[in-house]
C-alpha cells in the first residue's frame, strides 16, 4: 500500500499551525443577531409568570421569546444525534413551563449586541412555584416525584421507558443460569461500583448561527457532528418541513461525543425563523458546564465469579444510569456498559446484564467518547483486578487465560463472531514495554513516594451495525483530480485526511489529487455521522466502494477512446492503457473528453452500512507514582497496545489514543462533578473542573498490534473510543497496589488517598 497505513500529514494540517482554519464564529454574519438563554436557578419548577416587558425597552433587543410563545401541547422532541425513530423519549420543547434543572432554559433572548441583551436578562422578571426535585439517582425510581409527569411524553421505540416511574430505559440479557453458576464459583468477586458525570470540554463550546437563504430556507451553521440529524432535530422542535432546512458544518473544535447532541442548534433557529433574521448563539464555559452534555453518571454492581485457576464462569452486572433531566443517549450509552465489558471474558458460562436509566432533576447527560463502555469496563476490569489479587495470580496472565480469540462467538456482544483479533498480542506488548515483571506490584521510592503498576483491557465497536449509515460521492474534474463528497464530519480526528487517504489508495494518486468537502445536507450524500466509532469503518468502506466504482466508469470511457473493449484496457492510476501497454490515454484527458459530447457520468454515489461492528481491543498499563505524604497520584508513564486493524493513518491513530488516554487519566484522578443542594454544579469553571495537561502526565507510549479486518476498508477497525477505557481500571489498581486500598469511586482524590494511608499505618 502506497497511502494507506502511511502517516501522511493532515489535509489541513498547515492551515491549523497556521491560525488560517475557519470556525463558524469566524464567517458568521456581522449582523447576526447574538442570542442568549435565560436559565433557571431551581432544580424543578415551573415558571408562573414572566415579564418581558422592561427587557423589551433595552434599545437594540429584537425579541424575547418565553413558554407563551411556545405550545405546550405539541409534540415534544429530542436533542439526540440518533437515527430515527430515536430511541431517546420525545421529552423536550424548545422552552417548557416547566423547568428540569437548575440551567434549564426560561427565556430566548436576541438583540443587536451582547451588551444590550446581557442588559435585558436582568430585567426579565420571572415568578416561579418551586417544586421538590429528584437530586439522588438511586431514589429516582418510583420516586413520588415526577421529572416528566406531562401527558405528551413519548417514547417511539420500545427501549423500557415509563414516564410515571422516572424510568428512561430498562432491559435484561443473559445465557445461561447465572445464580447457579455464581454458587458453584470458588470465588465471587461482589463490588459497586460508581463513576460521576463527567464533562466535556472542546477548545471550541456549543455554538451556531442561522441565516434565511435566498429562497427562504433556514440554513444551520453548527459546530456539530451530526448534520443530518440536526435537520431532523430542528425540524421537530420547530414543527416545520425538513425541506425548509439546510445544515452545514465548519471547522469543528473538537467534539468528543458532545456535539452528538444538538445542544445549541434550536435556540439561534428558533429565533431565525421567527424574526427571519441571522442569529448567532455561543455557549459560554460556564454554560458549558451547567447545562452542556456531559457523561452519564452510573453505578454499577459486579458479581463475578471465577475457579481457583482465574478462569472467569459467570458476571453478573447490574447497571443504574443517571440521564438528568432529559433522555439524550440515555437508551443507548448504557448498553455498552455490559455488551463492551462482559464479552472479554469469553470462557464466561453464563452472564446477566440488567439496567435502569432513570430521570433526575440534574443537566441532561449525552454522549462521551466511550459511551457507557468507559463506566462498564472500570467495573468489570477492576473487579478482575480484585479477583487476580485474591487469587495471587498476575493480572496479565489471567487475562490471557480469558480472553475472547479470533473466530469465537461472544455471546454478550450480541452473539458476534470475533472476526478479527490481536488482544493477545497487545497484552504481551505491553507487558514488556513497560517494564511490568520488574514494576510490579510497586517499588518504594525512598522519598516519600511510592510507584505501583496496574492493568486493564478493553473493547468497544465499530460502528452500529444494522443502523449507521456511511456514504461518499466522488467525481473526476479537469485535469484529472478529484472531488471527495462526505457527510462525516471531521472534529480535529483528521477523518478527512483518512477517507482522503483510502480514496487515494484504491484510485492510485496522490493524496494531494483528493480534495475533500465536508457535510452539507444539500450537498453532501447521506451520513449518520461522525459518531459510534463509525467514521474509518463504515463511512471509509463507502469511499473504498465509491472509487472503486468511480475507477470502473474510467475505464469505460477510457476504453470508447481507445477503440477497445473495456474487458481489455488497464486502470494504472494516471491513466488506461491497453493490456500490453501500447495504447495509452492519460486521466487528465480522459476527464476532458467526459467533459464534451460524453454519455458516460464519471462520478459516482456509494452507502455503506455494516451487518456486524468488528470491535477494536487495546490493553493498557499505567505506572503511577504516589505522594504518601500529599496523597497525590500522578502517572508517570502510560503503556497501551491496541489492535484498530490496519491502521488507516498511523500517526492519527496514535494521536487519538494519547488524546482518548489523557482524557481517562483526568476521569480517574482530577475531574469531579458535585451538586449543591439545588442541583447546580459546583464546578462550573475550569478553575474547579480540573482536566488534565500535558504537563499532568509523564510519557504516554502507544503501539498498535494489528489484526485484519475483512469487512473493513483495507483492514481497518476504529480506535476513536476504545482509547479512553483501560487508564481508569489501571490507574485505580495501581494506587492499590502502591498503599493497599481499593477505590471503587471515581476520581480517586488526593484527599481520599491520603486519609486512606493514614488509615493504614
Amino acid at each position: 500500500m502506497t497511502t494507506v497505513n502511511q502517516g501522511v500529514r493532515k489535509l489541513d494540517a498547515m492551515q491549523l499551525v497556521t491560525g488560517q482554519p475557519v470556525y463558524a464564529e469566524d464567517i458568521a454574519p456581522e449582523n447576526c443577531l447574538v442570542v442568549k438563554l435565560l436559565r433557571s436557578p431551581h432544580a424543578n419548577a415551573m415558571v408562573r409568570e414572566i415579564d418581558t416587558e422592561r427587557a423589551m425597552r433595552v434599545p437594540g433587543m429584537e425579541a424575547v421569546f418565553t413558554w407563551k410563545d411556545v405550545p405546550q401541547n405539541a409534540r415534544r422532541y429530542t436533542q439526540a444525534g440518533q437515527t430515527a425513530p430515536e430511541p431517546s423519549p420525545l421529552d423536550r420543547l424548545v422552552i417548557d413551563r416547566h423547568v428540569r434543572f437548575a440551567g434549564d432554559v426560561v427565556a430566548i433572548l436576541a438583540g443587536r449586541d451582547e451588551a444590550c441583551v446581557d442588559k435585558a436578562m436582568k430585567l426579565v422578571k420571572v415568578e416561579y412555584d418551586v417544586l421538590e426535585p429528584v437530586l439522588d439517582f438511586r431514589t429516582a425510581l418510583d420516586n413520588p416525584v415526577l421529572v416528566h409527569p406531562e401527558d405528551n411524553w413519548e417514547a417511539q421505540c420500545p427501549v423500557g421507558a415509563d414516564n410515571r416511574r422516572n424510568l428512561c430505559a430498562h432491559e435484561e440479557d443473559g445465557q445461561g443460569d447465572i445464580d447457579a453458576v455464581l454458587r458453584d464459583c470458588d470465588i465471587v468477586i461482589d463490588r459497586v461500583y460508581h463513576t460521576k458525570a463527567c464533562q466535556q470540554t472542546p477548545m471550541e463550546t456549543f455554538r451556531t448561527f442561522c441565516t434565511i437563504d435566498t429562497y427562504g430556507r433556514l440554513h444551520i451553521v453548527s459546530s456539530t457532528q451530526i448534520v443530518f440529524h440536526t435537520r431532523r432535530i430542528v425540524a421537530n422542535a420547530l414543527h416545520i418541513p425538513r425541506s425548509k432546512i439546510r445544515v452545514s458544518k465548519p471547522r469543528v473544535g473538537g467534539g468528543f461525543g458532545a456535539k452528538q447532541t444538538a445542544v445549541s442548534a434550536v435556540y439561534p433557529a428558533f429565533v431565525t425563523w421567527m424574526t427571519k433574521k441571522p442569529s448567532m448563539i455561543v455557549f459560554s464555559r460556564r454554560e458549558c458546564m451547567i447545562a452542556g452534555s456531559p457523561r452519564h453518571e452510573m453505578e454499577m454492581h459486579v458479581r463475578l465469579g471465577a475457579d481457583k485457576n482465574g478462569i472467569v464462569r459467570g458476571i453478573d452486572l447490574y447497571t443504574l444510569s443517571n440521564t438528568g433531566a432529559y433522555g439524550e443517549h440515555g437508551p443507548t450509552t448504557v448498553g455498552l456498559s455490559g455488551h463492551k465489558s462482559i464479552p472479554l471474558y469469553a470462557k464466561a458460562e453464563a452472564y446477566r446484564f440488567v439496567y435502569d436509566v432513570v430521570y433526575t432533576n440534574h443537566m441532561s447527560s449525552g454522549a462521551y467518547r466511550g459511551y457507557g463502555a468507559t463506566q462498564g469496563l472500570f467495573a468489570v476490569e477492576s473487579a478482575v483486578n480484585e479477583l487476580a489479587a485474591r487469587l495471587g495470580i498476575d493480572p496479565f496472565e489471567i487475562r490471557k487465560r480469558n480472553i475472547p480469540r479470533e473466530g469465537e462467538i461472544m455471546p454478550a456482544y450480541y452473539g458476534q463472531e470475533n472476526t478479527s483479533c490481536a488482544l493477545e498480542a497487545c497484552l504481551e506488548s505491553v507487558r514488556r514495554r513497560i517494564g511490568w515483571d520488574e514494576k510490579y506490584p510497586c517499588r518504594d521510592m525512598g522519598n516519600g513516594k511510592v510507584r505501583a503498576v496496574g492493568m486493564g483491557m478493553a473493547m468497544q465497536g465499530s460502528g452500529i451495525d444494522h443502523v449507521d449509515v456511511g456514504s461518499a460521492t466522488l467525481k473526476i474534474n479537469d485535469d484529472g483530480f478529484y472531488t471527495l463528497s462526505i457527510g462525516a464530519a471531521d472534529m480535529g480526528t483528521g477523518c478527512d485526511t483518512i477517507l482522503a487517504q483510502i480514496a487515494a489508495e484504491v484510485l492510485e494518486c496522490p493524496l494531494e489529487n483528493i480534495a475533500v468537502l465536508g457535510a452539507d445536507t444539500d450537498s453532501s450524500p447521506y451520513d449518520s455521522g461522525s459518531y459510534a466509532s463509525s467514521t474509518t469503518y463504515v463511512t471509509g468502506k463507502a469511499v473504498e466502494k465509491c472509487a472503486l466504482e468511480l475507477k470502473d466508469k474510467i475505464c469505460t470511457l477510457g476504453a470508447q477512446l481507445l477503440g477497445l473493449d473495456k474487458a481489455a484496457v488497464l486502470f494504472t492510476g494516471d491513466a488506461v492503457t491497453s493490456e500490453d501497454g501500447t495504447q495509452r490515454v492519460p486521466l487528465a484527458s480522459i476527464a476532458a473528453a467526459s467533459q464534451c459530447g460524453n454519455t458516460v457520468a464519471l462520478e459516482a454515489t456509494v452507502t455503506h452500512s455494516s451487518e456486524i461492528s468488528p470491535p477494536p481491543f487495546m490493553v493498557g498499563a499505567a505506572e503511577v507514582e504516589v505522594d504518601l505524604e500529599t496523597g497525590e497520584a500522578q502517572v508517570v508513564n502510560y503503556v497501551a497496545a491496541v489492535d484498530c486493524g490496519t491502521p488507516v493513518n498511523p500517526n492519527l491513530a496514535r494521536v487519538q489514543a494519547e488524546g482518548g488516554i489523557l482524557q481517562g487519566i483526568g476521569m480517574a484522578l482530577t475531574e469531579n462533578v458535585t451538586y449543591n443542594d439545588r442541583g447546580m454544579p459546583r464546578e462550573s469553571s475550569l478553575m474547579q473542573y480540573k482536566i488534565p495537561c500535558r504537563t499532568d502526565i509523564g510519557h504516554i507510549d502507544v503501539s498498535f498490534e494489528s489484526s485484519y479486518e475483512g469487512t473493513g476498508p483495507f483492514g481497518a477497525k476504529s480506535i476513536g473510543e476504545v482509547v479512553i477505557n483501560t487508564p481508569l481500571p489501571a490507574i485505580s489498581d495501581a494506587i492499590y497496589n502502591a498503599i493497599g486500598t481499593r477505590f471503587y469511586e471515581l476520581p480517586i482524590t488526593p484527599e481520599q488517598v491520603a486519609m486512606a494511608v493514614e488509615e493504614n499505618r
